[in-house]
């Protein structure tokens, strides 16, 4: 069994104080959401019962509820920020995946009710009766929801927060609608064109979509995607860096929201290097990795290497031909030889888009087997897990 070097407690506590500070911005940005939302509702209002206008009355109904998506950021928040527990021992933080679904559900419910009224709108057009008071509360609408949605999601996007992305999305897709009212009351002042049912199917069409989408990317996290193929690239490279690491391999990252994320990883090293020195390293490697990506190496598994034999480099390169011939296998590596059992170990990652890969895989055993017949061949199909 390969030695595993667990993480030391520090960098536990450091990433429970950063996910607290993190969910305290997320409140506050959600706490602006649901300020800015209001004032805009009693604004509404004002105005309405000055002009007696239902429509513009019933707009500022829409506002109040759209602070439900801050209301449900800030639950979703404070509950993915409660500490761990026995039953709980990585945190809460994915139930904050789970308040993504529910804005996104929010998005999607808005999307249908505007499809249903434009339709409707469309098969039994109204008479329509555009006011100076609609065009104000219409324009200042915008230009509101606008700001809050780019403040909101771009706050959303650094803090990685995706139920604060979905609340920014949530109030642009409001001032989408406004700016279609808008267009489609200009138009009908400049030719008599009356649009607006068929300017907001059209978008309705695009708010369905978007909250599908936000469903899905919701889902995905949940279930286990793989991870950015940027981030692992550079978090490998980060490790190779380190002097007396020859490669870094087989990284597995898993999401627990919140901004938390705990990985593992193998690291090949000289087969010499002294149990004291790996120590040092590995725990070097954990603080530089945490500083740099925010991510908790829980645990570094190592993979020694010795080339010095003659036979081992002979058996390597004759290995390493035999791969290059072999178009799907992305990487080889905890290449080990036993020189006194005959034995030799390794593991291959065959891309995961090969068709049947166990046969892929079983035909590169055999003729390794084939070409090295006095030894023992052990080969593990790793998963291809990350790039």
């Amino acid at each position: 069994m390969e030695p595993r070097v667990f993480i030391n407690p520090w960098l536990f506590l450091v990433n429970i104080i950063y996910m607290k500070a993190r969910s305290r911005k997320i409140i506050r940005v959600s706490i602006l959401g649901i300020v800015v939302n209001l004032a805009l509702a009693g604004f509404k209002i004002f105005v309405g019962l000055l002009s007696n206008s239902i429509a513009i009355i019933l707009d500022a109904v829409n506002n109040f509820s759209d602070s439900l998506s801050s209301i449900v950021t800030i639950v979703g928040t404070r509950f993915a920020s409660k500490a761990p527990d026995k039953h709980h021992p990585m945190g809460h933080g994915r139930s904050e995946y789970l308040s993504t679904v529910i804005i996104a559900m929010i998005i999607i419910y808005i999307g249908l009710t505007a499809m249903i009224e434009s339709v409707k709108k469309i098969i039994d057009p109204p008479s329509v009766n555009y006011t100076t008071q609609t065009v104000i509360v219409v324009s200042v609408a915008i230009v509101a929801k606008i700001l809050l949605g780019l403040y909101v999601r771009h706050r959303g996007k650094k803090l990685q927060s995706g139920s604060l992305i979905g609340s920014g999305l949530d109030a642009l897709y409001d001032a989408i609608i406004s700016v279609a009212t808008l267009t489609a009351i200009i138009i009908y002042y400049a030719t008599g064109w009356e649009i607006e049912a068929y300017l907001a199917a059209a978008i309705s069409l695009f708010i369905l979509y978007s909250g599908i989408k936000l469903v899905r990317g919701a889902f995905s996290i949940i279930i286990g995607e793989r991870p950015s193929s940027d981030l692992t690239r550079r978090i490998k490279n980060s490790i190779a860096q380190f002097d007396g690491v020859n490669g870094a391999f087989d990284l597995v990252m898993h999401d627990y929201g919140n901004g938390s994320t705990v990985a593992s990883v193998n690291i090949e090293i000289d087969h010499e290097m002294r149990a004291s020195d790996i120590d040092d390293l590995t725990r070097s490697i954990q603080k530089a990795i945490y500083r740099k990506y925010r991510i908790i190496l829980s645990s570094i598994g190592i993979y020694a290497i010795d080339l010095s034999d003659p036979e081992v480099e002979k058996l390597w390169q004759k290995v390493s031909g035999i791969c290059d011939h072999y178009d799907k296998i992305i990487e080889l590596h905890g290449f080990h030889v036993d020189l006194h059992d005959h034995e030799i170990s390794f593991d291959i990652v065959v891309d995961f888009t090969t068709p049947n890969r166990r046969n892929y895989y079983q035909k590169f055993c055999r003729e390794v087997e084939a070409k090295i017949p006095n030894y023992q061949i052990s080969v593990t199909l790793d998963s291809d897990i990350s790039d």
